[in-house]
């Protein structure tokens, strides 16, 4: 990983969650090394269930770095054509998670599915004691997906199905735990939506799989087994719930929030909300985090946002001839290599004036 990567991943933490343990792993040293013991160690700040995790569960805390890495590269991602791209900028990212726009929603929405999508694939891995395959003694048995062929075909629970609601809860006790100490502020009941959203765009579009048995290829018999969804399938779920979010307001109450403009249905858990506008991230602004779009690649013949007309806020582009060098004539050779030769090859970019 790239020293800006681990930079990156260090000050998403401090930034995200600056009173407890994850503000701390970047002064521990590389996040890559991720040793529990000496982030715990360094933590006095903890209260409740994170410090309860902390130092009962470390290997959960190694989990939960691996899970928000995940989000981070799904987030650059998802948002690579964007004005916004999900900077990893010291000077800027701090100003957007301060903010309560729908760009934060995004990032507290797919760091809570990362951690959640992590712990569970460890479980199915047996990579954690605490968890392992999911239990189906006590479920009942849903309609599996048919298949040609497989009409009246028996069937039965099997495989190693993944126990997300144990992701669920730990993603759950770990990322909340800071938002829940005000509950009447409105900050906070946004910042635990979006979390929540995270995580049932993970726990809620679970698949069933199958696999058959019998002789001669025949499905006498079919194994079937319960998968999370893959982790790009809940970027581009949460992307859609990003161009569809809610504005709201809080209630009088300070517990509740409601949908700003006219007959607009309250938001469902899945759905991202947010209180306050977006800058439009055309120009550098270090108050609203923007670093700007001026020189930014960008698609000439493209009318979508990674178009040049949206991407570079109509101030035009320049066209620019770069010298590239990629692998070519590749050959393998038995047994067992490939063997390339470096080429140059000459590209045209355009470039955001």
């Amino acid at each position: 990983m790239l020293p800006s990567s681990r930079t990156q991943l260090g000050l998403f933490f401090i930034l995200l969650c600056p009173a407890n343990i994850i503000g701390l792993w970047w002064a521990v040293g590389s996040p890559l090394v991720m040793d529990p013991n000496s982030i715990c160690r360094k933590t006095k700040r903890l209260a409740g269930k994170q410090a309860e995790l902390c130092q009962l569960e470390p290997e959960i805390v190694q989990e939960v770095a691996k899970g928000t890495k995940l989000g981070v590269r799904e987030c650059q991602y998802q948002f690579r054509f964007r004005r916004w791209n999900c900077t990893s900028h010291s000077k800027y990212f701090g100003k957007i998670l301060q903010q309560d726009i729908r760009e934060t929603a995004f990032v507290y929405a797919i760091t809570a599915a990362g951690v959640s999508h992590a712990i569970t694939q460890a479980c199915s891995m047996g990579e954690l004691l605490q968890c392992g395959c999911e239990l189906t003694r006590s479920r009942a048995p849903p309609s599996p997906t048919a298949g040609p062929g497989t009409e009246g075909t028996a069937w039965e629970w099997g495989g190693c199905g993944d126990d997300v609601q144990f992701g669920y809860e730990k993603s759950q006790q770990f990322m909340d735990a800071k938002s829940k100490k005000g509950k009447n502020d409105i900050r906070a009941l946004i910042d635990l939506h979006n979390n929540e959203a995270g995580r049932l765009a993970v726990r809620s579009y679970m698949r069933t799989e199958c696999k058959c048995h019998g002789l001669s290829g025949s499905c006498t018999l079919r194994t079937c087994w319960r998968k999370m969804p893959h982790f790009r399938e809940v970027g581009d779920r949460l992307l859609e719930r990003f161009n569809g979010a809610f504005k709201v307001m809080g209630g009088n109450d300070g517990k509740t929030l409601i949908p700003v403009g006219d007959n607009i249905k309250p938001p469902d858990k899945q759905d991202l909300i947010y209180s306050a506008d977006s800058p439009d991230f055309c120009s550098a602004n270090r108050k609203t985090g923007s670093l700007g779009t001026r020189g930014r690649v960008c698609n000439s013949t493209a009318m979508d946002t990674s178009g040049c007309d949206l991407l570079c806020c109509g101030r035009g582009h320049r066209d620019e001839t770069v010298v590239l060098e990629e692998n070519c004539l590749c050959r393998f050779h038995w047994c067992c290599v490939v063997q390339c030769r470096k080429c140059s090859v000459r590209q045209e970019l355009s470039l955001c004036i």
